[in-house]
């Protein structure tokens, strides 16, 4: 069972930090309190790496760095810090090269699943609203071809999709459906 935060110790930034860098579990940092990360489906580990190949040409082409699911990023909300794990996130600023997190990612990708969905849209959807340098936040499904997406540029309204492509204004580049959805079989 793991521990509710109000039992947990509350933990400085940096001992969160070491304490992922020896930890065999991920876990996303909420001012001072940390919370584990389940494992993803077979699905959503098919959808994020297809993103990442997908995208990877275009990111070096920009001189932009490419994560999947391992690499935190970092927010300061009302004096908190947060650290969250995206399942994809792109930073193309020069200066964004801590070691182990991301603080001005330009796009950032979650893949939904039944236990996550209400935090990434809600929570998380806000969150990232807050750092200046994300130009779009975008959800995927798992399970039917639907990716929502939202911008900066559009007022942070969304956007959905469930045919065709994707324009991705951090990379001046588009990204196909079919490419996102090309290891999966739905209908």
């Amino acid at each position: 069972m793991l521990p509710t935060p109000a039992t947990q110790p509350h933990l400085s930034v940096e001992e969160y930090i070491d304490g992922e860098l020896h930890s065999e579990i991920r876990h996303e940092y909420v001012d001072g309190q940390v919370y584990a990360m389940g494992g993803a489906s077979r699905s959503h580990g098919l959808i994020v790496n297809a993103l990442a190949f997908a995208l990877t040409p275009a990111a070096r082409s920009k001189r932009c760095q490419l994560f999947i699911s391992d690499m935190k990023v970092r927010l300061n909300i009302a004096d908190q810090s947060v650290f969250y794990y995206p399942d994809l996130l792109l930073s193309c600023d020069p200066a964004d090269r801590e070691p182990y997190f991301c603080s001005r990612p330009c796009l950032i990708v979650e893949v939904l699943s039944e236990s996550t969905e209400r935090i990434d849209r809600r929570e998380k959807l806000l969150a990232y609203q807050t750092l200046p340098s994300v130009q779009e936040y975008i959800l995927v499904a798992q399970d039917v071809r639907r990716v929502e997406i939202y911008r900066r540029a559009n007022n942070w309204q969304a956007e959905y999709t469930d045919s065709g492509e994707i324009r991705l204004d951090c990379l001046d580049a588009s990204v196909t459906l079919d490419a996102i959805y090309t290891d999966l079989e739905l209908s």
